[in-house]
């Protein structure tokens, strides 16, 4: 079987999608302590940093397969942000908390399933 390409960004762009149209503010939660992320440090804490994603916030917002890129003003200092879309550890609404949380484990291949133990069904003839 072909490896299938994460379905991260997919749901990424479902969910902003479903917030933006129900007139809602998409945050997403980004692990800020990967590599290839350009954030504003200044507001990272513990490792991780919310942003807005909403068209108010920012400008060009890109939600590619393997990065998100926006420009956004912070304190008044014009930025390009962008990371991994596998950065992403959730997205959400502002306003009330419904959204999406994603795995925290950088692995994107699942574990192969356990063989079950105990008793197994049998064909009677």
């Amino acid at each position: 079987f072909m490896e299938m390409t994460s379905s991260q960004p997919y749901l990424l762009r479902a969910i902003h999608e479903w917030i933006v149209d129900n007139d809602m503010t998409p945050y997403v939660l980004v692990n800020a302590e990967m590599d290839n992320i350009e954030v504003p440090r200044q507001y990272i804490e513990n490792g991780k940093i919310v942003l807005n994603l909403s068209a108010g916030a920012v400008s060009d917002l890109q939600l590619s397969n393997d990065y998100i890129m926006f420009h956004a003003r912070f304190s008044g200092k014009a930025m390009e942000v962008s990371f991994p879309v596998d950065a992403v550890l959730a997205i959400y609404a502002k306003e009330n908390g419904q959204g999406m949380v994603f795995n925290e484990e950088t692995d994107p291949s699942p574990p192969e399933p356990e063989k079950p133990s105990g008793p197994s069904l049998k064909l009677v003839k």
